[in-house]
């Protein structure tokens, strides 16, 4: 199906073109028609699925077809959970707007960098705004925008949004927006706070399932799991490196110490790596990714504030060094590669100690990835014995507050 099948301008149709985008994945194809309509619309769907042009697209061509505002006011408001989605969001958008015979100004704010550029870019308003809601109220309290005129609002990885604490901040925002307007509410994973939100939020709303998209399924994506000892898991790591032709590598570690440590050692021996986690400064995370989208750096070594909203064209390979505490982490992590229809390999190290942990994993997942022994690297370790209260199973999808901070 061609995306001008879809009720699309032909401006963004040709936009999508320019972009790559050849034909509309399973989430594309069920939503657009949908926000075009003006339905409310609640959304299911895989890291990787498309869904960011899924809501740009028609978003972009509602507001296009209401005419220019003059003064121009804000008409559209998109919420994201981090700031790396953020500017991701802003790029895509801006770039599928380009083409518009109505210029559209897409204005990007998110924390851990000054303010003021951000309500300097707000003069003389904009059209939309893609914000983390933390940096979106302090603009409110800045008196840098009004929330009065939006008539679009887009909660993406809704999910996300709960699990890093932003309720309060969503709540606030919400009671500040009108009453009459078009919502789309966008998760990966549907706990009983998304659901009781969806409740208050959508009005008869459009429901889009698109888990099952090939572009999204991690069945596109060769899982491998490896048995090397704990302590041995670097050395592997660098051989495979080097051994294996992989041009760029996002290794997934538990915290933001081991990130910082494995990307000295690698870098120590001789592999261009950098770590990438939240103790990092804004523009320090930002020059990491575009050097690594550059190939500038070969491995990048990230705690899971990259497991999500990250989208680097064309990655290869991902490596779970650590093991993700949770089944949906994992295919988070391992949904960076394979994505846009891309193959892509996942690798997992699995311990004796993490063993028992990986297959729970499998079993959450319906996988059976067969294990794997590299020459040279071949465990010795035995695994420690089960405690006596044992049976506890494996971590479920809402993170304690231990893990929000490992993972930022």
């Amino acid at each position: 199906m061609p995306f001008h099948s879809l009720g699309l301008d032909p401006s963004l149709v040709r936009a999508a073109t320019d972009k790559g985008y050849l034909a509309p994945t399973a989430i594309q194809v069920a939503a657009i028609p949908a926000i075009l309509q003006g339905r409310d619309l609640l959304g299911a769907a895989r890291t990787g699925s498309g869904k960011t042009a899924a809501f740009s697209l028609p978003l972009l061509q509602r507001l296009a077809g209401a005419g220019r505002q003059q003064p121009r006011r804000l008409q559209a408001l998109v919420l994201v959970p981090t700031r790396e989605l953020a500017a991701q969001v802003g790029e895509s958008m801006r770039s599928l707007a380009q083409q518009l015979p109505v210029p559209m100004r897409i204005a990007v704010a998110f924390g851990g960098v000054s303010i003021n550029p951000q309500m300097m870019a707000l003069r003389g308003g904009a059209d939309v705004m893609i914000a983390t809601p933390g940096r979106l109220l302090d603009l409110l309290d800045h008196r840098a925008l009004r929330l009065s005129s939006v008539s679009m609002l887009v909660l993406d990885e809704a999910d996300r949004l709960f699990d890093l604490g932003f309720a309060e901040e969503l709540g606030r925002i919400l009671a500040l927006l009108p009453e009459r307007r078009q919502n789309l509410l966008f998760s990966a994973t549907f706990p009983p706070a998304i659901q009781s939100l969806a409740e208050r939020l959508l009005s008869d709303p459009v429901r889009v399932e698109a888990q099952d998209d090939p572009v999204g399924e991690p069945a596109a994506i060769q899982q491998r799991a490896i048995e090397v000892d704990a302590g041995r898991r670097t050395q592997l790591l660098r051989q495979l490196v080097k051994g294996s032709g992989w041009t760029r590598v996002l290794v997934f570690v538990a915290t933001k110490h081991g990130a910082e440590m494995v990307a000295d050692k690698l870098r120590r021996a001789g592999v261009e790596a950098e770590p990438f986690h939240g103790l990092l400064s804004q523009g320090k995370r930002t020059q990491v990714l575009a050097d690594f989208k550059a190939s500038r750096v070969q491995v990048v070594v990230a705690t899971d504030l990259a497991a999500r909203g990250i989208d680097v064209a064309q990655l290869p390979v991902v490596v779970n060094y650590d093991l993700p505490r949770s089944a949906v982490d994992y295919v988070h992590r391992i949904g960076r590669t394979g994505r846009a229809g891309a193959s892509g390999v996942a690798v997992s190290f699995v311990s004796a100690a993490t063993e028992a942990h990986f297959r729970l994993i499998e079993k959450r997942q319906g996988l059976n990835v067969p294990r794997e022994r590299v020459v040279g690297f071949e465990p010795a370790e035995a695994p420690p014995p089960a405690p006596a209260d044992a049976g506890g199973g494996i971590k479920g999808k809402r993170p304690s507050k231990k893990d929000k901070l490992r993972g930022m």
